[in-house]
């Protein structure tokens, strides 16, 4: 009895461990394609990151002085862009207004007065925030990737991890069952029978 328990238990530790292999080449392959796809969508675009006299502000030395002069091809370098750069540049121009409120206010110039220009500078703030925006959007969306990427090659090293650990005590409960066995067997033939 405690033989077969024995079996069951470690025939199931080595099926998880089998499924848990295959989890980690999936999570591999998922990894592998996401930072590759960002990698190559982004050196696509041939943005350079900027050089340290565009970096005009403090936070901006600070998160983009690491990248200065390089290709953008990963998904920290979009980010730190997206949010230190382009998002600093829309602040100062549309002193820390929206797309979304300088666009309303543009609405409401054009009925008021459609061809004053103070309307048609609204006009042009309102399209510069709707393009770093919309920029900004594309270059999160890529971080958003590559850190799914990270997320999956760490899963896949901890599905492999568990594999290994499963697979080893599927084969130690296995010689343990045999072991059972041969213990077993002895110990019924010493039983005295009774008449």
């Amino acid at each position: 009895m405690r033989s077969s328990f024995d079996k069951l238990i470690s025939w199931t530790g080595i099926i998880v461990a089998a499924v848990l292999l295959v989890a980690g080449g999936l999570l591999v392959w998922a990894s592998t394609f996401a930072t590759s796809n960002v990698h190559d969508q982004l050196a696509a675009q041939q943005i350079t990151m900027p050089v340290a006299a565009a970096l005009t502000t403090d936070e901006m030395k600070a998160n983009l002085t690491q990248y200065e002069g390089q290709e953008m091809t990963t998904g920290a370098q979009a980010k730190a862009y997206a949010d230190y750069y382009i998002q600093a540049h829309m602040n100062e121009q549309a002193d820390g207004k929206t797309y979304s409120q300088v666009s309303g206010e543009y609405m409401a110039a054009l009925k008021a007065d459609p061809t004053a220009q103070a309307t048609a500078d609204l006009g042009q703030l309102r399209q510069t925030l709707f393009m770093g925006t919309t920029l900004r959007g594309m270059l999160l969306n890529a971080y958003a990737f590559a850190t799914l990427g990270t997320i999956a090659m760490w899963a896949a090293v901890a599905a492999f991890i568990g594999s290994a650990v499963m697979f080893v005590l599927g084969a130690l409960g296995l010689a343990h069952a045999r072991k059972v066995v041969h213990v077993e067997a002895p110990a019924l033939e010493k039983i005295p029978a009774t008449a």
